[in-house]
């Protein structure tokens, strides 16, 4: 049994990666999703444990000092941060892992965790990306240009990152990593140790 991998995915605030995690899970069922830890205030519709675990910045304080975090950051005024327990015994068990992180924390994964995929979603331009945060009916019009600044931030990371998809149109954005995730899973380290058995010629490799 192979290692489960890692896939990080991150994109500035309205490009739409909360969605596409969504239909990734939804399609492969045995996929995990990491739910963060965050000190800011549930919106309307999200539920504890399903979206985020919401806890007060004096616990979210005690967890960092108890190392309880494999990454966290401090992202528009609130902290968020990935426990490490579940994670790992994920993928002690052979189950991929989605994780929908900031820039910040996949920076720190990238040092600490070998062989994660990194992904960046990518709005269609600047133009869209601030129509999609109006029509999300969430944020004031300060809030709003502010992620906007942060955006242009965020989008030069994207460098760094193994993949780069455009969220344009959903279905094909979601068909795209679909493809990145059935395709990291066929990448040779991952399989040879898993049939080598199976095929004796490959017990060498």
């Amino acid at each position: 049994m192979r290692e489960g991998i890692l896939f990080v995915i991150s994109a500035p605030s309205g490009a739409g990666k909360t969605s596409l995690c969504k239909e990734i899970i939804d399609f492969f069922p045995e996929l995990r999703q990491s739910v963060s830890f965050t000190t800011r205030s549930p919106r309307a519709g999200e539920q504890e444990g399903v979206d985020y675990f919401f806890v007060s910045p004096e616990e979210f304080r005690r967890m960092v000092a108890a190392g309880e975090f494999v990454e966290w950051a401090l992202v528009h005024g609130n902290c968020y941060g990935t426990a490490g327990k579940s994670l790992d015994l994920w993928r002690a068990q052979g189950l991929d892992v989605i994780l929908d992180i900031d820039c910040q924390g996949a920076a720190q994964l990238k040092k600490s965790r070998a062989g994660a995929v990194f992904i960046f979603i990518l709005p269609p331009g600047v133009d869209e990306l601030r129509r999609r945060l109006t029509g999300r009916n969430l944020d004031t019009a300060e809030v709003i240009e502010r992620r906007i600044q942060n955006a242009e931030g965020e989008i030069r990371e994207a460098r760094w990152y193994d993949y780069l998809i455009i969220n344009d149109k959903l279905e094909q954005a979601a068909a795209q990593l679909k493809g990145v995730i059935t395709a990291e899973r066929s990448r040779s380290c991952r399989v040879l140790p898993t049939i080598r058995t199976t095929f004796p010629s490959l017990r060498d490799t």
